[in-house]
């Protein structure tokens, strides 16, 4: 039997780091929400063990990937005498700010699932495991758009707009513990998310912003050149996405922001540049 998954990329549509929290992780209040553009994991049932392939990047040791704890941590729940031989196509950029690899995480939990059904009962110690994985995880296990308290995995569900973007990353890729490490204290109020989705519905620039951008712009001025084309390009509301150094514009139509994408991979070609839309 073999099974494939989708890995959505999300971009956060605001990211305020409002303080932290008593276990040390910062305390946000942030909307996710996911787009047409991401990887690809393909599972299939074997006999024994976790294989992992990864093609379009080079990830290293296999073990230490996401995808593969994740395999590990479901086989090892559900208690299961088969194995899983993964292959993951990449298509989104290494440390973007995208959620690429929670995401392919999140795909691997939800295959898993499929391929070794322990039944609905079980959604509770999936969240688990996604929370174990990674902050974004648990939003990516069903994706869609919410907002994220907490450490992110604090999840209300949200009803946003279609809404066309156009992606943007340098080439150079940001941790998120570097982009935190650099706040330095400075944390800010919460989101206006009513106001911020009134926008969105009116097609014009929310009132978010990243709390992120400016460590992140301190150490990669880049990421302002990043900004600045995407603004040329006719695009609105440009914000970076998470902890970076991927930055986002949003556009009237499909057509303007496949336009702005031409526009900017022409002038910057060393860039990862795409037009998407979002999937909430």
């Amino acid at each position: 039997m073999t099974i494939t998954e989708f890995a959505p990329a999300k971009v956060n549509l605001g990211l305020a780091v409002i303080g932290k929290l008593e276990n040390g992780y910062h305390s946000l209040d942030t909307l996710f929400t996911t787009t047409a553009i991401g990887d690809t994991l393909t599972l299939e049932a074997t006999d024994a063990g976790i294989q992992l392939e990864v093609i379009g990047a080079n990830l290293g040791d296999p073990r230490d990937n996401l995808v593969y704890k994740a395999a590990k941590a479901y086989l090892e729940f559900a208690s299961v005498s088969g194995g899983v031989k993964m292959q993951l196509e990449k298509r989104l950029p290494i440390a973007a700010g995208l959620g690429g690899g929670s995401s392919d995480a999140a795909a691997a939990l939800r295959g898993l699932a499929r391929l070794y059904p322990v039944g609905a009962q079980h959604a509770a110690p999936l969240h688990a495991m996604a929370k174990a994985l990674g902050a974004d995880v648990p939003f990516l296990l069903n994706g869609g758009a919410a907002r994220g308290a907490g450490v992110g995995d604090l999840l209300e569900r949200v009803a946003l707009p279609e809404t066309h973007l156009v992606l943007a990353n340098p080439n150079v890729g940001i941790t998120a513990k570097e982009a935190y490490a650099g706040l330095r204290g400075r944390y800010g109020p919460p989101l206006d998310l009513e106001r911020i989705v009134q926008a969105l519905e009116e097609r014009r620039a929310p009132p978010y912003r990243n709390d992120l951008e400016l460590p992140v712009l301190e150490a990669y001025p880049i990421v302002q050149t990043v900004k600045d084309a995407l603004k040329a390009a006719g695009l609105y509301g440009v914000l970076m996405s998470g902890s970076g150094s991927t930055c986002f514009g949003l556009a009237r139509d499909a057509g303007h922001a496949a336009s702005a994408a031409v526009q900017i991979a022409r002038a910057q070609p060393d860039w990862w540049v795409a037009s998407t839309v979002t999937t909430a």
